[in-house]
């Protein structure tokens, strides 16, 4: 039986709304809007600067809640996400004048489940491994499988249309499409076992990586045939904490995978040798590409080295995570005068050492940064942030210094 809210967590909600709505409709958002338009045309004019919380909600949300009822607080708490980065630390980040429900649909590359210790505090984590050897125990991994929930998805949209449709009227919205496959299986069998793989059984390997993205394509060819796929343009929501802005694909419909955005990383095989990467990764990856639309590819991997051999030839990459692994300068030279945004997530812990801001230092290293990164369409987002220690003023400076810095350092 559906959880009735209450009168007092309905008009909390109502309340939000009506908030979210101002600042969508707001001259500030329309000035953030404008910098999202210009990145998505190709315009060097104005990067996007974000501060994400999404490692420490519990300093930036939780504490903020009100609603007393499950179903309720499960709602407040997207709605107090969405307007973080407009009421806590003045950044980018866009507003919709609507209340996004994400399409519920996904994939799972393997059936195994796999063993994680976790630490009580931090958010550190051992993997302790159910399969070592893929030649013996290959197929414990399973066939995978994929799964919609569209009627979870309508009854969600009902439920919003009804609690504050008239304020701010629901909207159903699909992230990107996605295809991991050496995450999942690093959980599986840890990232020693996955690297000796490539020695001892490469062949067992190239099974796995080849099943995997069968899977994945069966998902795609789904979705297809079900009509279950939805436009990603605008605000809708990329992998790593992205939008999805763009020209390029339908707003209107999305008929073919080929109309919507595509994700993709292998952060798991970063210290491998980009030859390695080349024979185990990227052809399993290139299969996938070729059905998206436009691609965003990385997280926290290096992909300088892999670059000029193998990402440079998807035509349809538009977005590179850039982290502080790379060597910056190159990638900006890869980058710079193209239709590929360089997606810079600057090193965290300028903002998460103890004690007051190191000013200073933080200008002298987002110089380093900007200036790597000139030339190139830019969007700065601020990952990997474990706390603020509950001071918003403090990730509110942050974000004023490095847009201080990028209108000082950046050219473009």
């Amino acid at each position: 039986m559906a959880e009735t809210i209450s009168h007092k967590d309905r008009e909390r909600l109502r309340t939000l709304a009506a908030r979210h709505l101002e600042y969508a409709r707001s001259e500030k958002n329309a000035a953030i809007l404008k910098k999202w338009e210009a990145l998505a045309a190709g315009r060097r004019e104005s990067p996007t600067v974000r501060l994400l919380f999404s490692n420490f909600p519990d300093e930036v949300i939780t504490p903020r809640m009100e609603c007393e009822g499950d179903t309720a607080r499960g709602i407040e708490y997207g709605m107090l996400s969405a307007l973080v980065g407009r009421e806590l630390f003045d950044d980018d980040t866009p507003l919709s004048p609507t209340y996004d429900v994400g399409l519920s649909v996904w994939a799972w590359p393997f059936d195994l489940r796999a063993d994680i210790t976790r630490t009580p505090h931090g958010k550190g984590f051992h993997i302790n491994p159910v399969i070592t050897d893929l030649e013996e125990e290959g197929d414990k991994l399973g066939k995978g499988g994929f799964r919609a929930d569209p009627e979870g998805t309508r009854k969600r949209m009902e439920l919003a249309g009804e609690l504050f449709g008239d304020i701010l009227p629901p909207r159903m919205v699909m992230g990107n499409l996605t295809g991991a496959i050496t995450n999942p299986l690093v959980h599986l069998m840890g990232m020693e076992n996955l690297y000796m793989a490539i020695y001892d059984t490469p062949e067992a390997l190239h099974r796995v990586m080849d099943n995997a993205t069968k899977v994945y394509e069966d998902f795609y060819d789904y979705l297809e045939r079900e009509g279950l796929l939805l436009p990603t343009c605008g605000i809708s929501p990329i992998s790593q904490e992205s939008f999805a802005f763009n020209h390029e694909l339908p707003a209107d419909r999305a008929e073919k995978t080929t109309d919507v955005w595509g994700f993709l990383e292998s952060q798991e095989t970063t210290a491998v040798s980009p030859e390695t990467f080349g024979e185990f990764v990227f052809p399993y990856q290139d299969r996938l590409v070729k059905r998206y639309g436009l691609l965003s590819y990385g997280c926290c991997e290096r992909v300088d080295a892999i670059f000029p051999d193998y990402l440079s030839k998807w035509k349809n990459l538009r977005k590179l995570s850039v982290s502080p692994f790379n060597n910056e300068p190159q990638v900006g030279e890869y980058l710079r005068g193209t239709n590929i945004v360089y997606y810079s997530k600057p090193r965290a812990e300028y903002v998460t050492n103890h004690g007051p801001l190191d000013e200073d230092a933080l200008r002298q290293y987002f110089r380093g940064v900007f200036t790597a990164a000139s030339g190139c369409l830019l969007e700065v987002a601020q990952r990997e942030v474990g706390t603020i220690f509950g001071d918003f003023e403090r990730g509110r400076r942050y974000v004023e210094i490095a847009k201080e810095c990028v209108e000082e350092y950046w050219q473009p």
